[in-house]
């Protein structure tokens, strides 16, 4: 095990040298900070048309976000019902929306030394993966946010009181878990569509494990970090939370690259083991 530990850490810090690193995650790190704001207003307008309210889903980028980070995204939306000029609008955004997975596209093909594609597809790809991250964060609204709420419901219509806890106690249990994966799945899915050739999925599941734990450790250590000790407010004033917003991103951008360049460092190396054989 210890030196398993020790070989995953050579990996790891052999992969922040390459080049690749000092550019990738700030390019990837622009394009998801354009992507955001559009992609939370897009999921609050359809939100509002099924009767799901604006303050859970403030309530949601609160518990996700860092804190100041959170306060900035929360004033993007107003709980506008949707119409055609809405409609249209929020079809803008979509589509600005997809820099950011089709910025994963052009990283993944570089680490992986590949070719890309024509414009068009990778852009059509692109906005198949916005759709991932759509599907994610919808995800994220429905279980931490109204799982509590639909069990509930659940339980008004089971007369037993042992039936009823049993329900509450596993969904407490698995609550948690079942999101973990959700995310988990989703990066890994993102892993395989992003490089324009067919990867085995199995080659990306190291490198999501990585990025799944290493993105919910960063955030509770940023949100701490920006509660306690940063007073960016002081350095940049009102600019304050667009900083931390930035800073977060990038750090989520570069472990994401990184996860992506773990994968595709190992289906290199056996491609060219195969290539010995």
């Amino acid at each position: 095990m210890k030196k398993e530990m020790k070989k995953f850490f050579r990996k790891v810090f052999e992969t922040i040298n390459k080049p690749e690193m000092r550019i990738l995650p700030g390019q990837l790190a622009f394009f998801l900070v354009l992507s955001i704001v559009p992609l939370v207003a897009l999921i609050a307008a359809i939100a509002s048309n099924f009767l799901v309210s604006i303050e859970s889903l403030i309530e949601l980028i609160n518990r996700t976000f860092p804190k100041d980070a959170a306060e900035l995204i929360s004033q993007a939306i107003g709980g506008k019902s949707l119409n055609l000029n809405i409609v249209i609008f929020y079809s803008s955004a979509f589509i600005l929306a997809s820099n950011g997975p089709h910025s994963m596209i052009i990283g993944s093909n570089l680490l992986y030394k590949i070719p890309d594609k024509d414009l068009l597809t990778r852009r059509i790809k692109a906005l198949f993966m916005t759709v991932v991250l759509v599907l994610l964060l919808i995800f994220m609204l429905i279980v931490p946010v109204f799982g509590d709420t639909i069990v509930s419901m659940i339980t008004q219509f089971i007369e037993s009181d042992s039936i009823n806890h049993m329900i509450k106690l596993t969904y407490s249990l698995l609550k948690y878990p079942i999101s973990i994966f959700f995310i988990f799945f989703c990066v890994k899915l993102l892993y395989v569509m992003a490089p324009d050739k067919q990867i085995p999925s199995k080659s990306t599941t190291y490198g999501a494990i990585f990025t799944t734990i290493a993105w919910i450790l960063t955030t509770e250590i940023y949100s701490f970090y920006t509660e306690v000790f940063a007073k960016y407010n002081l350095l940049y004033g009102s600019i304050a939370n667009l900083i931390i917003l930035l800073l977060w991103v990038y750090l989520l951008s570069y472990i994401f690259v990184l996860g992506m360049a773990l994968n595709a460092n190992s289906e290199i190396a056996d491609h060219k083991l195969k290539e010995v054989k």
